[in-house]
């Protein structure tokens, strides 16, 4: 008879796998080089054993960002809490930048590459809506919850979202390297100083 048990582990096992490899694959080689042929390859398995949890490659690249997604979000819940919303939301800014010092594939993958069709993964979509809400959630403890405060919560947050992205991608990039910044102008000293311009902007808005 068929052991059922072992045959359902080694699904899980490829699928897993799968995930693994192809996250392998785009740090070797760049994102342009996933297949799943590729991926099959380095698994040392048939070239359709990963059709069998991944219809083509932008599934199997939507399930990768949405770990991505997953391990961004724990890591923004893990940031030090406090009472003062706008020393919260300082404290998210930090942990946004390191999250993207320390995990420079990942965001790259997060941020700056174009996304499957959304419709056909509404798996990625609901967890980078969930990363998105734990900035949403320290900006409704400063303007309110309800229907009339929504508009103001959501640009306040593209706000906040767009000049962190902007300072972390900057970093990510080396570009101030480049810059001829005045002596003891560092990556940490600009980053304490876009954090504060915006707790002064927050503060200007209450």
């Amino acid at each position: 008879m068929p052991n059922t048990r072992l045959e359902a582990e080694a699904t899980v096992d490829l699928k897993e796998a799968c995930v693994r490899a192809a996250r392998e694959v785009i740090a070797e080689h760049g994102i342009e080089q996933l297949s799943l042929r590729e991926v099959s390859r380095k698994l040392g398995v048939s070239h359709q054993a990963p059709y069998k949890h991944y219809p083509s490659r932008d599934h199997l690249l939507a399930e990768v960002m949405r770990r991505c997604f997953q391990d961004f979000t724990v890591a923004l819940d893990a940031r030090p809490r406090h009472a003062d919303p706008v020393a919260d939301l300082e404290s998210l800014g930090r942990q946004y930048l390191a999250y993207a010092a320390a995990h420079a594939l990942e965001y790259r993958l997060m941020f700056g590459t174009p996304w499957p069709e959304g419709a056909d993964h509404p798996e990625l979509a609901h967890d980078a809506l969930h990363a998105f809400d734990v900035l949403r959630g320290v900006l409704r403890r400063l303007y309110g919850g309800g229907e009339a405060q929504r508009a103001q919560v959501d640009r306040h947050a593209m706000f906040i979202w767009s000049t962190v992205h902007g300072l972390a991608s900057i970093r990510q990039a080396c570009a101030m390297e480049h810059l001829q910044l005045a002596p003891g102008v560092d990556p940490d000293q600009i980053a304490t100083h876009a954090l504060h311009m915006i707790e002064r902007a927050l503060r200007a808005n209450r």
